[in-house]
């Protein structure tokens, strides 16, 4: 599919959506851009792109999973058949954001999120149960040669965060993250990651918009608690 498969106006609808990542009423479409008619709204259904659904008497729309794939892939794709000058600056503007996407391996759901998320998100605590990692229970102990194993393996994992974020605090996803550490055992590796993600200024963060999530992120996830985490960002 591409933008020879939709009107200029259902291309900006999709557009719209993506940056709202959430589900917008559909009234608000004609303040935050175009308007969609019927017809328009069924094609985009019949292809995948959008949920229809309702928020006490008025209908929503939301992009699906393939919806987000799309808007992606829009990026860097030719305007629409007929589009005007406003519409073909947009198209320019996109081409500029993938290529950025494509050279941090950035996605849209990273850069787009709802209005109401707050500005900082604080890693969920500890549960008092929780399993407590082995790499833990090694620097808890005090031991020389486990500790400087410990210390060494930290630095490994803030190298390779520098290495990959675009700036300190930026979150990097863990399936970028683990081919940089791919010569660390899984379950040492992951130990290693909550333990690091107890000292100020290095936190485990679940992806918000779980439809972005592919396979490669879930198997690649750290599990602290119950939650299961996707993004690490270090400050400090």
């Amino acid at each position: 599919m591409s933008t020879t498969d939709l009107t200029g106006t259902e291309v900006a609808v999709l557009m719209v959506l993506m940056a709202e990542a959430r589900a917008v009423r559909n009234p608000e479409l004609a303040v935050l851009g175009p308007a969609l008619a019927k017809p328009s709204r069924d094609r985009l259904v019949a292809q995948g792109l959008i949920d229809v659904g309702r928020e006490g008497r008025s209908m929503t729309l939301e992009l699906t999973d393939k919806g987000w794939k799309f808007c992606a892939d829009l990026m860097g794709s030719d305007a629409p058949k007929g589009a005007t000058g406003p519409g073909k600056a947009l198209f320019t503007v996109l081409a500029g954001l993938g290529r950025w996407f494509h050279r941090d391996d950035v996605r849209p759901a990273e850069v787009f999120f709802p209005r109401d998320t707050p500005a900082e998100i604080e890693p969920l605590p500890t549960p008092a149960n929780a399993v407590v990692p082995q790499s833990v229970r090694e620097q808890d102990g005090g031991g020389e040669s486990s500790a400087n194993t410990g210390v060494d393996l930290e630095t490994r994992i803030r190298r390779a965060y520098a290495d990959l974020a675009r700036e300190p605090g930026a979150r990097v996803r863990l399936t970028r993250l683990r081919p940089a550490l791919s010569d660390v055992p899984r379950d040492r590796l992951d130990d290693a990651l909550v333990a690091l993600q107890r000292t100020p200024g290095v936190s485990l963060i679940p992806e918000e918009n779980q439809k972005t999530l592919s396979d490669d992120d879930r198997a690649a996830a750290v599990t602290v608690g119950n939650q299961r985490n996707h993004l690490l960002t270090i400050t400090s």
